[in-house]
């Protein structure tokens, strides 16, 4: 199961110009389809004067989920060529918008085709680029007693610890790589009064 995709660290900007037009792609890494709705409305607000705002995402290890969208622009203009960029420079679990001023002169499909291109490459290629593997949430619940037994397994396996809650009744969120999660889930299910849930 290939659960390793490279992705970006942080957001990052490119800008394009081209007879007045100012083409300005805006790269960030997200996880699901609603952290992208959220940040597209936001930048929707920040460039509310703006003509377009065109964008393309995939997301997943396998980057079977993606989409690409133009805005108003000639169909196949913008969201595919940014898409084009986001998958020639095998990213996943990232999404692009690249908001556009026009300059009162038209460009033409081939002209906006280049654009949208070089304007999403830039913002690319300012982003620095990491590898991350897939990973879900697990809901931990377990009395104080099992405790050490529950820790050592999430030291064993390196687990980050999302959220914890120790009182009588102690909760972990833990984020576990996908290959492993089954494995994981197995090893806590053993531990006697545990019990374990993924977290949607």
């Amino acid at each position: 199961m290939h659960d390793t995709y490279r992705t970006i660290a942080a957001p990052s900007e490119g800008l394009y110009k081209e007879k007045g037009s100012k083409f300005i792609a805006l790269a960030f890494p997200v996880t699901s389809e609603e952290e992208i709705k959220e940040i597209y409305a936001d930048l929707k607000k920040k460039y509310y004067d703006a003509r377009h705002h065109c964008y393309a995402y995939t997301l997943g290890a396998d980057k079977s989920r993606y989409r690409a969208n133009d805005d108003g622009e000639p169909n196949h203009s913008a969201g595919d060529p940014i898409l084009g960029q986001i998958r020639s420079a095998d990213l996943s679990n990232v999404l692009v918008v690249v908001v556009r001023y026009f300059g009162g002169t038209k460009l033409g499909v081939s002209g906006l085709i280049t654009a949208y291109k070089t304007a999403t490459a830039e913002a690319l290629a300012n982003a620095t680029v990491v590898e991350k593997h897939e990973t879900a949430l697990l809901e931990v619940y377990f009395e104080y007693p099992q405790m050490n037994d529950v820790m050592s397994l999430v030291k064993e396996y390196g687990l980050d610890v999302r959220e914890q809650q120790f009182e009588l009744d102690c909760r972990l969120t833990l984020e576990v790589r996908r290959m492993l999660q089954e494995e994981v889930t197995a090893r806590l299910g053993d531990i006697t009064g545990v019990t374990v849930s993924v977290k949607e």
